[in-house]
């Protein structure tokens, strides 16, 4: 099952390699719809480690993630595994129009006839 979050960046962790050959990268989204804001760790495993490479604490995201939930000697984990991140100050940028150039002054003594 898919999950949405939308928030701001506070931390990106370090990728961490595991001797199995596994790897992760955590980070931190501070969530913003919220009436009291979360600050909810989210991570990447294998090659989706890469896509927090250009990440900067401060950032607005969208990431799509799943949960992901496992016991082990009795007790449970839950991981949120994101799978694909937006940036959206990048799109709303993207989305506003150029500045306009300035126009010389208007000069109404000359006829166009």
């Amino acid at each position: 099952m898919t999950y949405e979050m939308t928030g701001t960046v506070k931390l990106v962790k370090e990728t961490q390699t595991f001797t199995s050959g596994f790897t992760k990268r955590e980070f931190v989204l501070t969530t913003e719809d919220d009436r009291f804001p979360q600050e909810i760790a989210l991570a990447c495993i294998k090659d989706g480690c890469a896509m927090l490479d250009d990440v900067q604490a401060g950032e607005r995201l969208r990431v799509l993630f799943s949960i992901r939930g496992r016991e082990y000697q009795g007790r449970h984990f839950v991981n949120l595994e994101a799978f694909k991140i937006e940036r959206l100050d990048a799109a709303a940028a993207a989305d506003e129009p150029p500045p306009a150039e300035d126009a010389p002054p208007f000069d109404d003594t000359v006829m166009p006839f």
